[in-house]
């Protein structure tokens, strides 16, 4: 039988090491993609992955299970996954609200487009460091705007701004993919 996480927690934290590699197990493939859809680097999401599962962890025994043990690492990778695009210089521009420009030559509908999954996935890793971070916390991992402002530390006018143009950008480069097809 399979022990759940909460049990695994607990024998991490009397010191066995089978239950922090079985933890380990269960976890790492689901956070290397949050990772990966955040920095848009495989070294990159590796480096994430493990530094976010050596402090999880090394602070095992603060974990209070107010929250299961995968959305509690899954923190841990996206503060850090946006901690390295931060130090890759990303820039996130704030722009107050009377100053977007949000019409365009041609009108999109969402509804032209065919949605599929991989497209969206592959299209989201052509954008830039900011319109893909803020796309992918919001429509793969579940955050909403003002927690992502939170996490990313700016402004929740900055992170409409960048959820705006992101999809615009987006959904032009999905438009463009299934004109070629």
């Amino acid at each position: 039988m399979i022990p759940t996480a909460d049990v695994l927690v607990e024998q991490c934290i009397k010191g066995d090491k089978t239950a922090y590699r079985l933890l380990y197990e269960r976890y790492a493939r689901a956070m290397y993609n949050t990772a990966l859809r955040i920095t848009n680097n495989t070294a990159d999401a590796e480096d994430v992955l493990q530094e976010s599962f050596t402090d999880a962890f090394m602070q095992i025994s603060s974990f209070r299970q107010q929250s299961t043990f995968g959305a509690w690492v899954k923190q841990i990778v996206v503060f850090k996954s946006i901690s390295l695009i931060k130090k890759r210089r990303l820039t996130l521009v704030e722009l107050e609200p009377e100053n977007l420009d949000m019409s365009q030559d041609e009108e999109m509908s969402e509804e032209e487009i065919d949605y599929n999954v991989n497209m969206i996935k592959m299209g989201l890793l052509s954008l830039p460091d900011g319109y893909r971070a803020v796309l992918s916390l919001y429509l793969l991992e579940g955050y909403d705007q003002e927690e992502i402002a939170d996490i990313m530390q700016v402004a929740p006018s900055t992170v409409r701004t960048q959820y705006i143009r992101g999809k615009q950008k987006l959904v032009a480069l999905l438009k463009k993919q299934k004109a070629h097809e």
